[in-house]
């Protein structure tokens, strides 16, 4: 009895262990794969962009000149403030004055005495004049009398060309501002002999309203204007310059607030470097600029009435150059190497490489692998260009809830 109770008790253990197995060898589960992840696409927007070039350059002053004492004796006064903003013909330094009116004095003395012998030569001149018709006397009393006059005469000039030399150096004692501009601080203290040796610089003064702004166009681009100048039948000229506007921004600024037009280009390109020269003017009524501030220069080279714009940020670049995600056959994502052109807030110009109606990822760009299948939303681009950068974007797999099963793990059939 004992050994057929141990034989029953094995075999009913076999059969649940055999039951059990069979339960738990999944031939009714199924695999649930992750859904495709969600990225939102747009139709590159096509609108006229004026193209540019983007170079540097640096700004410097119209006029900036050395104030320098022409003439000798001791500085008397600084009639400026360092730093002041003057106009034209404002008095700045005054050196001393006395002997150089002393000079104006006796030449306007010498003048006089030139005058009066002048005056008693020419009556002398009548009288030898109205005498020799009279022929009282002689020929060569005339003469005498008419040489005397004319030696007169030079020397009234002599005396008026000293008088004239000696006001103008009467004048040097009074420095005054040769154009409007800022004057720096004095180099030159009161009281310091000046014009000793030749002139004494006493402060530099920087007109600051308009400025220049130099810049260089390399080789290549000046080819570039040249060709497309050609294919509308036109040829550069100097005088066209100032038609041709250009924009400056500084460096850690958006943009290109400051306007203004070229002046100037050099007449041939620079071996060494391979450049053009280049120059600008700008306004700077409000003195927001300084001369000699490094600037970024956009210059517009040519009109394009129906460029490709994407989103900047969805632009990647690889080994190969820029590239962009776009929407293919059956919601495959596929990858395009494109040529970029220029920013335009945040578009950027497509030059070559994408076409008008490729669907271009926009939000969503890690989670579009080439190859792989998308969910895509598809959204203007004129709207998405102004949105966050992927804020309210749906995730690419959705977490799991009480009732959802984990993306990647079985779905029981059993209770």
């Amino acid at each position: 009895m004992r050994g057929g109770f141990s034989q029953g008790l094995q075999f009913c253990v076999v059969l649940f262990c055999t039951i059990s197995l069979q339960a738990c060898d999944g031939s009714n589960n199924t695999y649930v794969a992750p859904p495709p992840p969600k990225v939102r696409v747009a139709l590159p927007l096509q609108q006229a962009v004026t193209r540019y070039f983007e170079l540097t350059g640096n700004t410097a002053a119209i006029n900036s000149v050395d104030i320098e004492a022409r003439v000798q004796g001791f500085l008397e006064s600084i009639d400026y403030r360092d730093g002041t903003t003057v106009t034209k013909g404002t008095q700045l330094f005054s050196i001393q004055s006395d002997t150089y009116q002393a000079q104006v004095d006796q030449a306007q003395a010498t003048l006089a005495s030139a005058q009066a012998s002048q005056v008693g030569a020419d009556q002398e001149y009548q009288r030898q004049l109205n005498l020799s018709r009279q022929r009282v006397t002689t020929q060569t009393a005339v003469d005498s009398a008419k040489a005397t006059l004319d030696q007169a005469n030079a020397t009234i000039l002599n005396a008026q060309a000293s008088l004239d030399l000696a006001k103008i150096n009467l004048g040097y004692t009074k420095v005054v501002a040769p154009f409007d501009g800022t004057v720096t601080a004095h180099l030159v203290d009161v009281g310091a002999l000046v014009g000793v040796s030749g002139p004494t610089t006493l402060a530099t003064i920087v007109q600051m309203d308009p400025l220049y702004v130099n810049f260089s166009v390399s080789e290549p681009q000046v080819l570039m204007i040249k060709q497309d100048m050609a294919k509308q039948g036109h040829t550069f000229r100097q005088t066209d310059l100032p038609t041709i506007p250009f924009e400056i921004g500084l460096q850690g600024e958006t943009g290109y607030p400051f306007k203004g037009h070229l002046d100037y280009a050099a007449p041939q390109i620079d071996t060494a470097s391979g450049t053009l020269s280049v120059r600008g003017i700008v306004d700077n009524k409000n003195r927001a600029l300084l001369p000699g501030l490094f600037v970024r220069v956009r210059v517009p080279v040519g009109h394009e009435d129906k460029a490709l714009l994407v989103r900047d940020d969805a632009i990647g670049s690889n080994q190969l150059g820029n590239y962009v995600l776009v929407l293919g056959k059956d919601e495959i994502i596929e990858q395009k190497q494109v040529k970029t052109g220029q920013r335009e807030g945040p578009l950027r110009v497509i030059e070559s490489g994408l076409d008008a109606g490729d669907w271009v990822v926009t939000e969503g760009i890690q989670q579009a692998i080439p190859g792989s299948k998308v969910a895509p939303e598809k959204v203007a681009l004129d709207a998405a260009a102004t949105a966050s950068a992927s804020n309210d974007i749906a995730p690419a797999a959705t977490a799991p809830t009480s009732d959802a099963p984990k993306p990647g793990t079985p779905k029981s059939d059993t209770p």
